[in-house]
């Protein structure tokens, strides 16, 4: 997951447009018991290849939407806290262990896994990080900005 500002840092290939998103985004775990909003759209998009997100996913990339933190609130339940590198934590629901949130210590920006989302079509990645990391059968056919590392 980029701190922020991962398209630039990806490489001046053009960037996808960014589409419109609604002023409030809203989403939550598998199971229902963490709800969460957001006030604001997303600062950044992209997908990341990093080792620790496909092991905390089980997949072999995570798209993430990047958000003010001030914007974002949970509205329902609780989640727990993996502290998953000595600056960065995960937070998932404790009931069905859907991934929801990372966030580096100290940042002003929160990621939300995409697929967490109410709506996850109502954003679009625009950039791919720690592609180093790519599993080599799995192919992504796309034109975005790629970035070996997370800059």
């Amino acid at each position: 997951m980029a701190k922020t500002g991962a398209a630039k840092k990806a490489g001046k290939k053009k960037v996808a447009k960014k589409k419109a998103v609604k002023k409030k985004i809203e989403g939550g775990c598998l199971c229902g018991a963490v709800r969460y909003a957001c006030q604001q759209a997303p600062v950044d998009i992209g997908y990341c290849h990093c080792r620790m997100c496909q092991r905390a996913s089980g997949a072999p990339v995570v798209a993430w939407a990047e958000f003010r933190l001030k914007a974002f609130s949970y509205t329902q339940g609780a989640t727990r806290t993996f502290q998953s590198s000595t600056d960065a934590q995960r937070e998932f629901c404790g009931d069905c262990g859907s991934q929801l949130v990372f966030r580096y210590t100290g940042s002003r920006y929160v990621g939300i896994n995409i697929g967490t989302l109410d709506d996850p079509g109502q954003v679009t990645p625009r950039w791919h990080i720690w592609t180093e990391s790519q599993l080599e059968w799995f192919e992504v056919d796309d034109s975005l900005p790629r970035c070996k590392q997370d800059s």
